[in-house]
């Protein structure tokens, strides 16, 4: 079975955002009424598996293996059957 996986990754809470506060600052110069911007990456991913079980199995392992740093990185996946 063939999967497609989008994994957001961000810096957890407390974790200092210097691309984040940067933008907040510059959209406050454009004038917007922005209170706080925190960034993060996205990848999308496509993966063979037996099933939608073993597939967020993989995904989880990626995540914590390559993607994320569990310490500093929140992260959360979409998983979705591209039959």
């Amino acid at each position: 079975m063939r999967f497609a996986a989008r994994v957001h990754v961000t810096l957890k809470r407390g974790y200092s955002d210097p691309e984040g506060e940067t933008t907040a600052r510059a959209l406050k110069g454009l004038g917007y009424s922005v209170l706080d911007v925190r960034v993060g990456k996205v990848y999308d991913l496509s993966l063979e598996a037996g099933d939608e079980e073993e597939a967020r199995r993989i995904i989880e392992e990626i995540c914590l293996r390559l993607l994320a740093n569990p310490t500093k990185d929140d992260y959360s996946f979409e998983l979705r059957d591209v039959a």
